[in-house]
This record gives structure tokens, sequence and C-alpha cells, in this order.
């Protein structure tokens, strides 16, 4: 028997041995083992969260970080299928080499797949640059937009961001084609105007309106968008220039916030806030929250605007083939209506831009709010239903001092250019739209050819019910009491003042409001319960009762490279004339309205299309319903031809698309200018716009992000009706079309070690001479426009500042006559901090 010493060394012995040859074992298989690093970006250069990466026959897996990496270790030499895969992207497939004691490093790109995403808009939109490869309000289905037989202008929350853009009207001027005609909701796309109070724009795809008198923020918004030319064929009654769709930020599945304060010129205070993720660990519960608050005076005198914007959205995924979307957009606005600057006769720069003519005490109090539900539900991977409910209401509490759209008059009814007749409105409306959309997707194969079938059905009905008022004063005072028109032929009726012009006292008539005098700038605090209150009709307060029932057919047929797009649709247009009396009945109209389109893919990245579409629109029906605007009139019908191409490139970062175009309207109305009927209207027989447009968007580089967008437009009268004192108007540019126009914008962000973190941005736009109104010969000159922005980002903080209009141009966005124009904002600078975490 061995001592226990010696037992005991033996035991040592072994264990020592047992662990030199386990560590010399476990070197030897370390030596035969290498590591994958990467990082998943968007053509952006943003990091991809959530992408699951497994290498495939090995049973390893994970998913992406926050800012898109991913990493495997331990792997055995030789090589590798890596394959990602996330809703909403095309899959990636990388063969990957791995060699003892080395880590590959991988550096990958996703791109969205139209064929992963839902039928509608739901989940938010996970790209985040200037660029968006699809579009549901051209054809119903998730269509790349190059697919699409029409050209479609749009521009992102982060074109916005970068721009440090808050209302609608900065951000379509990034589009070809589109000017703004006033201050308000109020376009013109391809010459054709179209507004927010009549019912061609669309959120989500679903018919609205606005309160006309302020541009909608746009702080909710993923993305603003035009399809131009008539939409009719899908919407039924849209302007022939375009419709505009804004597409509400919907929720992502990955947690997401930020806080943004933006303060600068013109005493502007702006917070901003965006909150995103699941709201349960499945995430089949999401949730968005935007938040936006605004207090700003305006470059204008007296002008003020006070934003609330509460704007929730929330999605609900109980399977992978049921989606359910409740959205709420709340505005509430404080602030004064804006009816514009007034000038001396025909000169432009004998007033101030700041001029306004508003009483200190006049206010303009809004209220709007847009709820929406949606179901979309998939039958089959080749079948799905679609149902969708947007509810808008609107209110108004106003009371404005503004120009009677004629100058103040001596004894003899001559205009005294200095002087501004006046009007007052005291009104109080409500309004209400509904409208209910289904349709069923449906793609089935024949042989070779690819089939997208969409059916619906539309249903509309806008009320302006009974209960709205305005009381209206204006006119000169008479001695025998009251108010009217003043009549040159028997002054002695009326109250005269004594008015001194230039040192020279004269006496002319008094008018029951205030003339606005240019040359003292009176902008008072007034009594209104001292004026003489006219009883008249009014279009605004008129309790309006329309509907429309809409049914649409549309087949997308593809054969190798081709694709066609057919399209029909019938609509019945029900306007309740005498809404609410005891003469009550029902106008019906009908209208069949084709589409036809055709895409062909010449190359990988150059796609070529045409396209037929005919328009309808009724009458706005408190146009109808205005017993001085001279009606009934006709319906407005037109048509579009165009063709274009639409092309890719730099690896899909960046776009390039042209159209040539020619749209055909009749029964367009116009204010008749009638001094002593501001309601009258006019029907114009004939209008043609020819025009060309061109459109650049997209990244360059991951850090080099460009817009460019350009257009020529021929918009004319060519038929100016039956009267022969109307003649003159043939051939005359349509009101507020400026033939050329365009924009440039560009970010660059820095990465090399030096700037890291900061970036640049530049642009401009500019609009040539405009007419102001189809009845005289006032213009507005064109302008330029040079802006730039400076961004520094660290962390979690980026730091901005943007500068607009550098060069302190004075300039005009739009106007009426020279009695109502609309100037654009003098040199100003916003400084913005946003966090995001």
């Amino acid at each position: 028997m061995l001592p226990k010493s010696k037992v005991s060394y033996l035991i040592k012995m072994i264990r020592i041995k047992f662990l030199l040859f386990f560590t010399l074992i476990c070197a030897a298989a370390n030596a035969q083992t290498g590591n994958i690093k990467g990082q998943i970006l968007t053509g952006a250069g943003q990091g991809t969260e959530s992408i699951n990466i497994i290498l495939k026959g090995t049973g390893k897996g994970t998913v992406t970080a926050a800012d898109g990496s991913f990493e495997f270790s331990g792997l055995k030499e030789g090589n590798y299928q890596l394959i990602g895969t996330g809703v909403g992207f095309k899959r990636i497939d990388k063969n990957v080499s791995v060699k003892a004691n080395e880590t590959s490093t991988l550096e990958l790109t996703v791109t969205e797949d139209a064929q992963e995403l839902q039928t509608v808009e739901i989940t938010g939109r996970k790209e985040t640059s200037y660029k968006n490869d699809l579009s549901f309000i051209a054809s119903k289905t998730a269509t790349p937009i190059k697919e699409v037989p029409q050209a479609i202008s749009y521009i992102t929350k982060e074109v916005m961001r970068d721009q440090g853009t808050f209302l609608m009207g900065d951000a379509v001027k990034n589009m070809s084609g589109v000017n703004q005609f006033t201050f308000y909701d109020d376009l013109t796309i391809r010459g054709f105007r179209m507004n927010g109070g009549s019912t061609t724009q669309l959120v989500n795809g679903l018919r609205t309106f606005s309160g006309f008198w302020k541009q909608p923020p746009v702080n909710y918004l993923e993305r603003v968008e035009v399809i131009k030319g008539a939409a009719s064929a899908l919407y039924g009654n849209t302007s022939p220039g375009g419709t505009i769709n804004r597409v509400t930020k919907k929720p992502l599945t990955t947690p997401q916030k930020s806080l943004t304060f933006t303060t600068g010129s013109f005493n502007t205070l702006r917070t901003l806030a965006d909150f995103t993720g699941p709201m349960n660990e499945s995430k089949t519960l999401l949730y968005r929250l935007n938040l936006g608050y605004v207090n700003a005076q305006g470059f204008r005198n007296l002008q003020f605007d006070k934003n609330i914007v509460v704007a929730p959205s929330v999605s609900f995924l109980p399977t992978d083939k049921t989606r359910i979307n409740f959205d709420l957009v709340y505005n509430r606005s404080n602030s004064r209506l804006d009816r514009g600057q007034s000038v001396k006769g025909n000169d432009l720069y004998s007033s101030s831009i700041k001029t306004s003519l508003n009483a200190v005490n006049d206010y303009l109090n809004e209220e709007t709010y847009l709820i929406t539900t949606s179901l979309n539900h998939q039958f089959t991977q080749n079948t799905s239903f679609n149902v969708a409910y947007l509810r808008t209401g609107y209110s108004e509490d106003l009371l404005e001092h503004r120009s009677s759209n004629v100058n103040g008059i001596d004894s003899a009814g001559k205009a005294i250019d200095n002087l501004v007749a006046r009007q007052v409105f005291v009104r109080k409306t409500k309004s209400f739209m509904d409208n209910v959309s289904l349709f069923l997707n449906h793609n089935f194969n024949t042989g070779i050819a690819e089939h997208k079938l969409v059916v619906g059905y539309d249903y509309i009905q806008s009320v302006t019910p009974k209960g709205s008022g305005q009381q209206t004063a204006s006119g000169y005072l008479l001695k025998a009491g009251g108010a009217g028109a003043y009549n040159a032929k028997t002054p002695e009726k009326y109250v005269f003042y004594d008015y001194t012009e230039n040192g020279v006292t004269r006496s002319i008539p008094k008018p029951n409001i205030s003339h606005y005098d240019l040359s003292v700038q009176n902008n008072n605090m007034e009594d209104p319960s001292k004026y003489i209150y006219n009883v008249v009709a009014n279009a605004s307060t008129t309790p309006v009762f329309y509907k429309l029932h809409g049914l649409y057919l549309q087949e997308q047929l593809k054969i190798n490279r081709l694709q066609i797009l057919l399209g029909l649709r019938y609509d019945s247009y029900i306007d309740k004339k005498g809404y609410t009396t005891s003469n009550e009945t029902d106008i019906t109209q009908h209208a069949l309205l084709p589409r036809i389109g055709a895409v062909y893919t010449l190359t990988n990245n150059i796609n070529v299309y045409g396209t037929y579409t005919k328009g309808y629109n009724p009458q706005d029906a408190t146009v109808q319903s205005d017993p001085l605007s001279g009606g009934p009139f006709d319906p407005i019908r037109s048509s579009l031809y165009e063709a274009g191409f639409k092309t890719e490139w730099l690896d899909g970062r960046l776009t390039a698309n042209a159209s040539v175009y020619q749209i055909e309207q009749n029964n367009t109305l116009y204010s008749a200018n009638a001094a002593e009927n501001p309601n009258l209207m006019q029907q114009i027989g004939g209008e043609i716009a020819k025009g060309v447009e061109f459109d650049v968007t997209g990244n360059i580089l991951p850090n080099w992000n460009l817009i460019v967008a350009y257009s020529y437009n021929d918009a004319k009268i060519t038929d100016a009706g039956s009267r022969a004192a109307d003649q003159v108007l043939v051939n005359r540019q349509k009101p507020n079309a400026p033939k050329n126009q365009g924009s440039i914008w560009t970010k660059y962000t820095f990465v090399n070690e030096a700037l890291s973190g900061f970036g640049i941005g530049l642009g401009g736009n500019f609009v040539t001479e405009r007419n102001v109104s189809i009845n005289n010969t006032q213009t507005l000159p064109g302008y330029e426009l040079l802006n730039a922005a400076i961004y520094y980002k660290i962390d979690k903080f980026q730091f901005q500042v943007n500068l607009n209009n550098l060069a302190n141009k004075t300039y005009w966005v739009g106007g009426y006559d020279y009695l109502r124009l609309f100037p654009g904002a003098p040199r100003n600078f916003m400084a913005t901090i946003s966090y995001t975490f």
C-alpha cells in the first residue's frame, strides 16, 4: 500500500495533466473557429431593427439590434449562407466565408418589398429617406410608383423635417406643377385650382375637406402625395390637375420616441412629440401618438396662430391575415383670418407686405377632427377585403374686418386709391363629411398573364346642417337710416364726412365700416355692435346636403414587360336643393368615368408609360345653392392625356421621372369680380393645360440626399362662352398658374471623423410671372428664393437651424386682385433641437 502522501501526489499530477489536455483541446477547437459581424442598413444608411438573421443549416439565428447590428461567434471554418428576413422587406441572401481566427465583416442593405406589405397602409413605413417606393393612392394596391401609369409626386416626413416644415404650403413647394393660390389651403396643380374647402382632398385615400382658411399642419404625416391628373376612376369627382393625399404616420413594430422644440423668427414657438412602438410582447397591438403645439405671430400685422394637434393611431394585428387600424387627428386653431395685403392702384410696392386690414379684436377659432377606422382581411394569399370609414368634422367661429374688394369712393363714385372699402363678417358654421369605402383585391394568373383585380364601392355624404349663421355689415350710411350701396346719382340720400388727403379736405360718403387708409394704417379696436348689418343670403352658412354613390372596377394586367391598367367608375351624385326647407328636392347627376394606362419596362432601370382618364365634378353645392351666384351651373368635365418615363438609378436609391400631358376642362367657374355682387360667378366654356414635368428624388450617396423638380405649364382659356364681352379672355393664362416653376433641395452629412455629425442643407425655388385674375391685366412678378440649413447630431440629440429667403426677396405667392394679395415671408430663421430615444 502506497503512503498517503504518494497517493495525493499522483492525484495532483493526474489533475494537472487532465487540465493541460483539456486546455490544448479547447485551444485546438478555438483555432478552428471564426466570427461573422455585420450591420443591416436602409438605402439611406439608417440601421434596421428586428431583421431575423439565420445561418442556413446550422440552427443559429439572431435579430438585429436598434442600429441594425448582429453577430455570430464560434463558427467553424467554412462557407455559410446568411438569410435575412423582415416584414415589409425583401429577403437577404448572402454567401459568407469564415476563416479560422478571423472575423468576416458585412454591411448589407435592405429594400421595401411591395409584395410583403399590407394591401392598405396599416403599419408604418420603414424607410427613413427622401425616397418612397410605393403608392396606395394610385391603384388601391401596394404598387411600386414606377409601375403606376400616371405621374405621382410626394414629399416624405424626412424632407419636411430637414426643411423645418410645419404647414402644407411649405411642403408642396418641392413638387413639380404645384403652386400656392393664396395663404390658405388653396393650391393650383397643373394650373387647375383645388382647395381644402372642396371635396378633392384625401386622407389615407379617403375623402375629406378642411376649413380652407388655414393650411393643415404636417407634423402627424408620413408623407404628402399628389397623383397628377384626374383620379376620378378611383375616387369620383376630383380636380383634373391632381389630387392631394395626406398619409398619416402609422404605428411601428419597434419602439421609437422623439421630442422636438423649435423657436425663431416671428415669435415662433413649436413643440412636437412622436411616440410609437408595440403595446404587448407579441407585437399584435401597436400605437403611435403625435402631439403638436404651435404659438406664432407671423410676419403680417396683427396675425397670429395658436395650434394644438393631437393625433393618436392604434393598429391591431390579431393574426397575420387580419389588421385593424384606428386614427384620430384633432386640431384646434385660434388665430385671425388674413385676407391679404392691399396696395394703391396698380403699384405692388405702395404698401408694406405686412399690411393687414384686420381690427385688433378680430378672431378665427376653428376645430377640426378626422376619425378613421379601417379593416384589412386576407382570405387567401391572393384575396383580401378592405373597409374603411372616415368622419370629418369642422366648426368655425369668426369675426373679421376685411376688404370689400373695392376702393373707397368720393361723391362722384370715383375710387380713392388710399382708401380700401371694408366689410365685416360675423359667422358661426359647422360642417361634416362621412366616407365609407370598401373594396376587394384579387390576384390570379391566366397563362403567362398576371392579374390584379379591384372591385369597390364608395359612399360619401357631406352636410352643413341648419344652425349656421352669418351677419354682414358693409355699404354706406343712409340719412334715413340703414346702409346700402352708394349711388352717385342720388348723393343727397347719404351721410358724408370730411376726408383729408395730401393736405386737401373733401366731403365723401361715410361708410358703414370705416375705410382702411393705406397712408395711416388704421388697425384699431372696433365695436361691431355699432354697425348696421344687412340680411343677405350667404353660401357658406346655407344648409347643404349632398351624397355620392360610386361603383368601380379596375384590372392591372401584366404580361412579361407590359402592364396594362383598365378602370371604370360609375357615380350617382345627389344634391338636395333647398335642403331643410319645404321646397327640398333631389337633383341627381350621373357620370361614367373610364381610365386606361400602360407601363412597359424597357430595362431594369427604365419604365415608359401612357394614360388616358376622364374627370367629372358637380359644381360646389354651396355655390349652386347661393341665389346670388348666378347659377345653377353645368358640371365640370375634363380629360387627361399623359405619357412619360420613370427610372431608378444608383442601386435604386435615386429616381428620375418625366411626363408630358394635356388636360382639357369645360365649365369652370370664376368670380365675375362684380363690385355690386362679390358672389356672382361666370362659367368659362373651355380650358386647356399642356406641360412637361421633371422630378428627381433620393440619395446620391447614403449621406447625400437630393430633390429636384421642374415644370412647364401652359394653362389657357380656350373658350370664354357665348358672351361677346368675355371673348377677350380667350388665350389668357389661367390665374395663379405660372408657366415655369421649379425647386431644388440637397442635404449632405459629413462622414469624415473631423466633421462627424455635421450636415448642411441648401436649396431654392422659383416661380415665373402669374396672372392674378382673369378679368383684368393685374399680374404678380416671378421670384427666386434661396434657403439653407445647418445640422449637428451628437448621440441622440440633433441641433438644426433653417435659414429661409436668405436674399430677403419681396414676393407674392398668389392673390385674387391688387386689393387681396398674399405675400411670402421675408428673411427668417428657425432653430430646432430634437431628442430621439
